[in-house]
């Protein structure tokens, strides 16, 4: 089975096939539809094969359905019919639920993804629960204006690092997980890790939009992990 796995972001949507090494991306953003994100898609994986697809929606989902509307992004995704849309099967789940998933080692692991949002999903003995903590109130405003990206922008990286280190605290307290993975494209700007976490990959998404399609006939598909853990790394050594 050929898997086209791709991961709808805020400002890129990203693609990777089955046998395939290097993703391809295009721009997202305010105007993108479902629509148009389709045909997008079609045009940028042009020459590849694929069977199936895993589709990552930056959004709430319920049953492989959006059942929201996406922030950063045009309205009219809920209802929209994806598979009649692409002419194959397509599972769709959350973004950040789909980059959980390609991160999950066992037990109880809350992910926080850190990007133009905050994505939030726990995973509990393999059952994968998106959430939507990120909209709830923090402080002045939600958590996601303080760790996405809009609080980056406000606040500036160093107390930036703070509100994030402040929120993956009290989010680990309060779920009592036994790790917190940070995923997202902004991981790389972190100066240290909180207490209980370890850094995802870039490739997460793609690895959870592969283990959707998973099946005894289907084994697992590796996918090279590289980027975040290296920049952060890269980071720290450039600041110390």
């Amino acid at each position: 089975m050929q898997v086209l796995v791709i991961d709808v972001g805020g400002t890129h949507v990203k693609l990777l096939a089955t046998g395939e090494t290097e993703p391809r991306e295009f721009v997202s953003g305010p105007t993108l539809t479902a629509e148009k994100m389709v045909q997008l898609v079609k045009d940028t994986a042009n020459g590849w094969k694929y069977d199936v697809i895993s589709l990552g929606y930056p959004g709430p989902a319920l049953r492989g359905r959006p059942v929201g509307e996406p922030h950063n992004l045009a309205p009219g995704w809920i209802g929209f019919d994806f598979q009649t849309a692409f002419g194959c099967p397509v599972k769709l789940m959350n973004d950040s639920a789909m980059q959980a998933l390609g991160s999950y080692e066992g037990g109880k692991m809350l992910f926080l993804g850190l990007g133009t949002g905050l994505g939030t999903t726990m995973i509990v003995d393999d059952i994968v629960e998106p959430m939507e903590i990120g909209h709830l109130p923090y402080r002045k405003a939600t958590y996601e204006d303080y760790v996405g990206l809009r609080g980056l922008k406000k606040f500036g990286k160093r107390k930036w690092r703070h509100y994030v280190n402040d929120v993956v605290v009290r989010l680990f307290a309060a779920v009592q997980a036994d790790y917190v993975v940070l995923g997202g494209g902004n991981i790389a700007k972190l100066k240290q890790l909180p207490d209980h976490c370890r850094l995802g990959e870039n490739t997460n998404a793609f690895r959870g939009g592969f283990r959707l399609w998973e099946t005894k006939e289907n084994p697992p598909i590796s996918v090279a992990a590289v980027g975040p853990r290296e920049q952060f790394l890269e980071g720290r050594h450039a600041e110390q």
